[in-house]
């Protein structure tokens, strides 16, 4: 449904059934180094395991980044649980270091919106942890701004900081 897209070192694109081990494995190794782990962090959530599944939704796409032909990073967007219907929420993006750096964040944001506007949503809803200095900068830099609270039922508690984006 999107194509891929080349930038510098590596590509950009939709996450086929082959990525899921792939995308759980950079989950699990990703989200420990910010002591994200446990309930009320994503880490947890069951689509972990079958993103594929999890993001041919309605609505939804997922995006896997490549370089050398080994995946190094995704990440997608999908409806906002508990939202209002015109909100999407940017999930599970999270890099290894090999991946980190390279301009791929901003080119898979950048990939994750275009799907989102695509997609009919007027707006696009994060939620992340104190310490994700380095995200948040690449969220800023992308037009999204801090919120005070959480939006919709994500579940995931754990999360201390929020923003949102106007699309």
């Amino acid at each position: 449904m999107f194509p891929m897209a080349e930038a510098g070192p590596f590509s950009i694109r939709a996450i086929h059934a082959g990525d899921d081990a792939a995308i759980a494995g950079i989950i699990r190794t990703v989200m420990p180094e910010f002591g994200a782990v446990g309930d009320g962090f994503a880490i947890s959530d069951p689509e972990v395991d079958w993103m594929t599944c999890a993001y041919s939704e309605p609505r939804s796409a997922y995006f896997v980044v490549e370089r050398a032909g080994v995946v190094v990073g995704g990440g997608g967007i999908a409806p906002l649980v508990g939202g209002d219907g015109h909100t999407c929420e940017l999930r599970k993006m999270y890099f290894l270091p090999a991946a980190r750096g390279l301009g791929a964040g901003a080119a898979l944001m950048a990939s994750c919106l275009r799907a989102a506007r695509a997609q009919g949503f007027q707006g696009c809803y994060l939620e992340t942890l104190s310490g994700m200095d380095a995200a948040m900068r690449l969220y800023e830099r992308s037009g999204f701004r801090r919120i005070p609270q959480p939006m919709g039922a994500t579940g995931h508690g754990g999360c201390n900081t929020f923003y949102l984006l106007d699309l």
